[in-house]
């Protein structure tokens, strides 16, 4: 490995996530994955621009399917699913475990399919590449998939409301 894992184009090997979890190497999103994701992203905004309802997009989610939503009103409801997921509890997870989830949703987001922006993506990269860890609880989940609560942890960190570990001290 150079001086980056680069991201987006191989799959992650064994020995790139203890490297990345364990030994702090840093990554970086691959020339062809900041394409992807820049495409994905613009499909999202052609798609609302159209005013077209979106499950969850342009619209409430479970009852309020049917309530269009306004930029604001979408803007507080991603705030709120983020808040209303962080729901873990228990001890923290040992950074190292939260490492390696941090890498593993930075490449899987750096497929492009997500259509998150491409400055979010970056900055769970650089959070991870300065070693800030956000505290994640060992315990409790949100859905059938078992990983919305940890990453809604780690999420917070990227909107400044999270708690973090940086340079022995927690912020």
């Amino acid at each position: 490995m150079g001086e980056y894992l680069h991201i987006g184009t191989d799959d992650l090997s064994v020995d790139d996530i203890v490297d990345v979890a364990i030994h702090k190497h840093k990554i970086k999103l691959d020339a062809d994955a900041v394409k992807r994701v820049r495409e994905s992203r613009a499909s999202i905004e052609r798609i609302v621009a159209s005013g077209k309802p979106v499950y969850g997009l342009t619209t409430g989610v479970g009852r309020l399917a049917s309530v269009r939503l306004e930029q604001e009103q979408r803007d507080l409801m991603q705030k709120n699913l983020l808040e209303s997921h962080a729901a873990g509890t228990g001890p923290r997870l040992p950074r190292e475990v939260v490492r390696g989830a941090m890498l593993l949703r930075a490449a899987s987001l750096s497929h492009g399919y997500s259509g998150i922006k491409l400055e979010t993506l970056q900055m769970l990269i650089d959070l991870l590449n300065a070693d800030i860890i956000p505290h994640v609880p060992s315990q409790g989940s949100v859905g059938s998939s078992g990983d919305l609560a940890p990453l809604a942890h780690i999420a917070l960190a990227l909107t400044g409301t999270g708690t973090c570990d940086y340079q022995g001290r927690t912020t």
